[in-house]
C-alpha cells in the first residue's frame, strides 16, 4: 500500500485542517498503538513529545486518547527536542515513540512523528501499515474498561537529556574562555540547549527561547540565521549555533559572523573523525542536494560521498545500511550515530566545537574545508496537479541537464512538507548554473498550476 497520510518526515499540515486534526491525530494514535501493542508481559508504553506550537495543546490529549483507548499507557514529556524522545524511548524501553512537531515550518503547522522501540523512524513499510489501519480506525480492538490506559508526565526529563547531550563532548575537553550564540528558534531545545552549553563551560549568549506558540521559527533559528550570525559579530563570539524548531538540524556562524551549512559541518566533522579514527564506513552519507565540492574534498581526502534521498530518515537508511557513522542534509540535519538514533543539531554542534577546541584555532580556520561550488536552489510553490509531467517541463529538464554537462548537477523534485518543488543546480559556470535553475522554473509557472504565494 502506498503512503499518502505520510510524508518524507511523518504527518505534517496546517493545524487543525486535515490530516492535522484532533480526529485524525486521535486515529492515527489508535493505529500506531494497535501496530506496537505487544503482549511482552508488562504494560504497553508510548512516550510523547512536542514543541513549542500552540496547536501542541490540541494535538498531544487527542493522541492520549488515541492511545489510552488501545490500552497503552502514556508518559508526556512535553517541549522537548525530537532527538530527546528518540532517545527516551531506547531509556525507558517503551513501545513507541511520538513527536509532535512540524520541524522549521511556521507555528500554523503541525505534525507527527513516530518511532519504534528501537529508537528509530519508523520505515516506509510500516507507516503504509499504519495509514491502513488508520482508514479503518472505527474496527480497531479497543482496550477493555478495565484495561484502559493511563497517562503521567515525566519528571526531570530536560536533565536526561542534557546529561546525555553532554557525554558526546570528549571528557577532555571543556568550552571554557567560548563565546557561544545559541538560536534555540523559539522551539523544543529552548530550555535545554542552552544549558548544556552553560555547564559545559562555554559564556552562553541565548535567542529564541521566549516561546509563546507563535514565535517558532519566526525570523530565528536554522531556517532564518541571519539574526545569529549578526549577534556573533555584535558580541564578538567564537561561534554561533543556531537549530530548527525540534532541533534536529542545525546552521553554524563562525566568529566572523560568516555562514557554515550542513556540508560544511558533515566535511569538517567526518574529516575530524577520520583523523581520531572513529570514522566508521570509509565515507559519509549526504544526499542528492548535496554541494559537489563536499564531494570533491571527501574524495581528495580518501573518503567516499554516498548520496541518499533527501529526508534524515534516507540518510540514516543509507548509513545503517553501509556501516557509517557520520550523515546529514546540507539544510543541517546530522546524524552521529555514535551519539544517537535520529538527527541532532546540539550533538552535532558540541562536535564542530571539540574539533575547534583540539586544533586551538578560530572555527573560520577550521571548519571551512571546501570551497562551494556554484549552486542554486529555488522553490515554486504550486496548487495542483502534476507540473513535472508536463512536456514543456521536462523539455527544459531535459535541456538544462545537457547545459550543465557530466560536471554538473541538476535536481528537481517535490518537498515532502510542504506544497513545493524545489529546483536545484549546480556545476563549474555560475552562468549556467543560474540559467538551468531558470529554464526549470520558468516552465513550471507557465504550466498555471503555481500557488499565489
Amino acid at each position: 500500500m502506498a503512503r499518502t497520510l505520510f510524508g518524507t518526515d511523518g504527518i505534517r499540515g496546517r493545524a487543525n485542517a486535515e490530516p492535522m486534526t484532533p480526529a485524525t491525530a486521535m486515529a492515527v494514535a489508535m493505529a500506531a498503538g494497535a501496530r506496537f501493542r505487544s503482549d511482552h508481559g508488562r504494560r504497553n508504553l508510548v512516550l510523547i513529545g512536542k514543541d513549542t506550537r500552540l496547536s501542541g495543546y490540541m494535538i498531544e490529549p487527542a493522541m492520549v486518547a488515541g492511545f489510552t483507548s488501545i490500552g497503552m499507557d502514556v508518559v508526556l514529556v512535553g517541549p522537548m527536542p525530537t532527538p530527546a524522545v528518540a532517545m527516551l524511548v531506547q531509556s525507558m524501553r517503551a513501545d513507541l515513540g511520538v513527536m509532535i512537531s512540524a520541524s522549521h515550518n511556521p507555528y500554523y503547522d503541525n505534525g507527527i512523528k513516530l518511532f519504534g522501540p528501537d529508537g528509530y523512524k519508523l520505515s516506509d513499510a510500516v507507516e503504509a501499515e499504519i495509514e491502513e489501519m488508520v482508514a479503518r480506525w472505527q474496527t480497531l480492538p479497543l482496550a477493555g474498561s478495565d484495561a484502559l490506559g493511563r497517562a503521567r508526565r515525566l519528571e526531570d526529563e530536560q536533565g536526561r537529556y542534557i546529561e546525555v547531550v553532554k557525554s558526546t563532548f570528549p571528557r577532555d575537553l571543556r568550552l571554557d574562555g567560548v563565546k557561544v550564540v545559541i538560536d534555540c528558534a523559539n522551539g523544543a531545545a529552548y530550555r535545554a540547549a542552552p544549558r548544556v552549553l552553560f555547564e559545559l563551560g562555554a559564556e552562553v549568549i541565548p535567542m529564541g527561547v521566549s516561546p509563546d506558540g507563535f514565535n517558532i521559527n519566526d525570523g530565528c533559528g536554522a531556517t532564518a540565521p541571519e539574526a545569529m550570525m549578526a549577534r556573533v559579530e555584535a558580541e564578538g563570539a567564537d561561534v554561533g549555533i543556531a537549530l530548527d524548531g525540534d532541533a534536529d538540524r542545525l546552521i553554524l556562524a563562525d566568529e566572523t559572523g560568516h555562514k557554515l551549512d550542513g556540508d560544511q559541518i558533515l566535511g569538517l566533522i567526518g574529516g575530524s573523525w577520520l583523523v581520531d579514527g572513529r570514522l566508521s564506513g570509509g565515507g559519509v552519507v549526504a544526499t542528492v542536494m548535496s554541494n559537489l565540492g563536499l564531494e570533491r574534498y571527501l574524495n581528495g581526502i580518501g573518503l567516499e560521498l554516498v548520496r541518499a534521498k533527501v529526508g534524515d530518515r534516507y540518510v540514516l537508511e543509507a548509513m545503517r545500511e553501509g556501516g557509517y557513522n557520520v550523515g546529514g542534509e546540507q539544510s543541517g540535519h546530522m546524524i552521529l550515530s555514535d551519539h544517537g538514533t535520529t538527527g541532532d543539531g546540539l550533538a552535532a554542534a558540541l562536535q564542530v566545537l571539540a574539533a575547534m577546541k583540539r586544533a586551538d584555532k578560530p572555527l573560520s580556520q577550521v571548519a571551512r574545508v571546501f570551497e562551494p561550488m556554484p549552486q542554486i536552489l529555488r522553490n515554486v510553490r504550486f496548487a495542483g496537479g502534476d507540473p513535472l509531467a508536463t512536456d514543456p517541463v521536462k523539455a527544459a529538464i531535459e535541456a538544462s541537464k545537457t547545459k550543465l554537462g557530466d560536471a554538473g548537477r541538476l535536481v528537481i523534485r517535490k518537498s515532502g512538507t510542504e506544497p513545493l518543488i524545489r529546483v536545484m543546480a549546480q556545476g563549474d559556470d555560475e552562468g549556467e548554473v543560474v540559467a538551468a535553475v531558470d529554464r526549470v522554473v520558468d516552465a513550471i509557472e507557465q504550466t498555471g498550476t503555481r500557488a499565489a504565494e
